[in-house]
């Protein structure tokens, strides 16, 4: 298997305190396909965005949907049961890295932590539940974009352990440093892992829903075949059942891991301990990981930021979005590689937000001129004039504007 394989999430499981797999059964997506001999999951189970055939400089629309077609209801196959577990319970989304960490060459431009992976919770699915409607909306405290969801964590797609068995130099390193025994579900691969903590005060006997979003973008100006780069997220969509039990943890204070176990039915200590300090927020997206025994460099050509090719998307009459006005911000920035490539086209950004300011900011190199920044509201919007900033002695100067709606 090599990175062009797809990744999703193949399995969820409850951990103990302690950090190892709890003994309750496994969990799995909507509508979950297994990887079964001469069978391809691929078209059950792989969602792209923006969808394969969209051109880069169109991107992601505001009506495309967080859950593929399949995923779309809170159904299950027979063979692929719901996750259940208590309120506050912590809890491992299980994927495999399909190369995408241990052989980075083969796609270029992807940041040094493969991708920031999102995680959001509610307790309001819909079965038309838009991506941008989530995506950077929800936050962490459920105060965020319509208020129906949480943000409960934000971590690398490298966990900084799991590999593919491959004759790369990563997975080699890899190998060696984090031995296991091949087993029925991973057989010779060490899977990846978001770990979260459940929010504490969920309703029971009813299902809680998980929007589990890879950010997999490519930056301009390094991969040849995409010069403007390209904006690239996959999504799983699932369901944990919320019992009446007891938490295994009723406080962050109870969570210690416990050094020494084996790595097959082991949450990542790295996470367990940050989760215990009440920290989900784990990404680096310019850093490889810490314990990777062996990564992309930070100074790699791959060092892009995890979304640096912006989510774009077709601007809408403002009429259509109801009270909601659409902003449309046209970015044009030459000699950059934050927003655009060099020479690149116009690039349109989309967002929609309620009574808020909204900054857009590009960089130059001190020999180029600072990027022009225009702004083309619709809607009852008034611009705030663009201002430029920096000294002669920074490494970048910078143009920005902001735009509010009133």
């Amino acid at each position: 298997m090599s990175s062009s394989a797809h990744t999703w999430v193949e399995q969820m499981r409850v951990i103990a305190p302690n950090g190892t797999f709890t003994t309750g059964a496994p969990g799995y997506a909507r509508s979950n396909a297994k990887r079964l001999p001469g069978v391809d999951p691929d078209k059950a189970m792989v969602h792209i965005l923006p969808p394969d055939g969209t051109p880069v400089d169109v991107g992601i629309s505001p009506k495309d949907p967080m859950c593929m077609p399949s995923q779309a209801q809170a159904t299950q196959s027979s063979d692929s049961p719901r996750l259940k577990a208590a309120p506050g319970d912590m809890v491992a989304l299980r994927y495999q890295e399909n190369g995408h960490v241990t052989l980075p060459n083969t796609n270029p431009g992807k940041a040094p932590n493969r991708g920031t992976v999102y995680v959001y919770g509610t307790t309001q699915p819909s079965p038309t539940e838009n991506f941008l409607d989530v995506f950077k909306q929800w936050n962490a405290d459920g105060s965020g974009g319509n208020k129906k969801g949480k943000l409960l964590a934000t971590q690398n797609f490298d966990d900084g352990q799991c590999y593919q068995m491959n004759a790369g130099p990563i997975s080699a390193a890899r190998q060696q440093k984090f031995p296991h025994k091949a087993d029925p579900v991973m057989g010779q691969d060490l899977w990846c892992q978001n770990n979260l903590i459940l929010p504490k005060d969920l309703p029971t006997g009813k299902p809680y829903t998980l929007y589990w979003v890879w950010d997999w973008a490519t930056a301009p100006g390094v991969d040849p075949a995409l010069p403007k780069g390209k904006s690239q997220f996959y999504t799983t969509c699932m369901d944990v059942d919320i019992t009446s039990g007891d938490s295994n943890a009723k406080s962050n204070a109870a969570i210690k891991f416990a050094q020494g176990q084996d790595i097959n039915n082991a949450a990542i200590p790295d996470y367990v301990a940050k989760l215990a300090s009440g920290d989900a927020n784990l990404a680096t997206p310019s850093q490889s990981a810490g314990s990777s025994g062996g990564s992309v460099p930070a100074s790699s050509p791959a060092a892009a930021s995890s979304s640096p090719a912006p989510v774009v998307a077709q601007s809408q009459p403002a009429s259509s979005m109801g009270s909601m006005s659409m902003m449309t911000v046209t970015v044009t920035a030459p000699g950059t590689t934050v927003t655009v490539s060099a020479g690149a086209p116009q690039v349109t950004s989309t967002t929609e937000v309620p009574r808020s300011t909204v900054q857009v900011t590009a960089s130059a190199n001190p020999s180029a001129s600072i990027p022009t920044i225009s702004l083309k509201l619709t809607g009852t919007a008034t611009a705030v004039p663009a201002q430029a900033t920096g000294n002669a002695g920074s490494h970048y100067k910078r143009g920005s504007a902001k735009f509010r709606n009133v």
